[in-house]
Formats: C-alpha cells, structure tokens, sequence
C-alpha cells in the first residue's frame, strides 16, 4: 500500500507525534500541514489568521493538504482540516484517513503541558478545556465521516501506533479477501 496516511482529530490528539513515528514504522516520508505552511509562508498560523483571517487560513491549508500528498507519505493535518467537505472527500479518495480520537481533558491536559504559544490561536477565546469541548462536539461527527478508522489516542504514542498498523493490517487483509471474492 503506497497510498497516503492522513492522521486527523484535535489539536493534542498527537498526529505529529505519532505521525513521526508511524512514517518511520513503515519507512515513508512525514509532513505536518501546519509546518508546511509554517515554512512555505513563513508565516506561523497566529500571524495568517491576524493578516488574512479564519477563511484565509483555511483556504491556505486546503492547498497545502493537496501540496503534500504524495505516495509513500504519512500526514499529519491541523485540527480543523476536516472542516472543509472537500478537503474530507479529498483525504478519503487519495489515502486512508485515521481519526485520532482523545477525550476533551486529556486534550487539554496536553495542550497545558506542551503550550505552543502563538502556533495556534485561541478559536472560541475560552479557557483550553472549555474550548476543546466545544470543538470536539462541533468536529467530533466531521473527524468520523473522514475516517476510515478511529483509533483510541488517548494512550502512548507507542500504542497508538502499533493501532494504526493492526488497522492498516486489517485493511489491506480485508481488501485482499474482497478482491478474491470477485476474481
């Protein structure tokens, strides 16, 4: 399978982090759309979001999700990538999209031990726990409709990889069957 990997869920669910180590589980490349934009702009997201707003950051990280898709690549995207219909369709008809699924205070809880202050700005302007649960119950049915699999984040980063691999196993083994089935 040569496909893309697409790693969405919440900001702390750990795409980067797991990311990182699922591309080198599997020997493929790993881009962070947040740092791709971070680098092709030059711009962190704080300061495209002051200059060009919440529609010009979207419209930048649509792009930047069909910039970075390629064979052989694990992706992690920003939280809100799946706000976009189109950028859900897109994930699901070039790759296999995993939904990294944390409860909100867990959430929270890594975001206040590892702040990444001006990375990401504040969406709704309330405390980080009161803010992760408004947008998990605003997101929560998108990351699903995206998902070819929802994996448990809420453990090591260590067990949530060896998850996607017995998800991305499972796949390629059911997908296998069905193809014989029609031979």
């Amino acid at each position: 399978m040569t496909q893309p990997i697409f790693l969405v869920g919440a900001r702390g669910c750990g795409k980067t982090t797991v990311g990182t180590a699922l591309a080198q589980a599997l020997g493929r490349n790993f881009v962070d759309t947040d740092n791709y934009l971070l680098t092709s702009t030059q711009m962190s997201v704080a300061d495209i979001v002051a200059q060009e707003g919440w529609d010009g950051f979207r419209a930048r990280e649509s792009q930047a999700l069909k910039s970075v898709t390629a064979p052989d690549t694990v992706v992690a995207t920003g939280g809100g990538m799946v706000l976009a219909e189109a950028n859900r369709q897109f994930m699901r008809e070039h790759g296999v999209v995993i939904y990294l699924r944390a409860p909100a205070q867990i959430l929270a809880d890594r975001l206040e031990a590892f702040p990444e202050e001006g990375q990401r700005p504040t969406l709704t302007g309330k405390p980080i726990t009161d803010e992760i649960v408004e947008v998990l119950a605003a997101r929560e049915a998108l990351y699903r409709q995206a998902a070819h699999h929802v994996i448990d984040a809420s453990r090591s980063p260590e067990a949530v990889v060896d998850a996607v691999l017995a998800a991305l196993q499972l796949s390629r083994a059911s997908q296998s069957s069905i193809l014989t089935a029609h031979l």
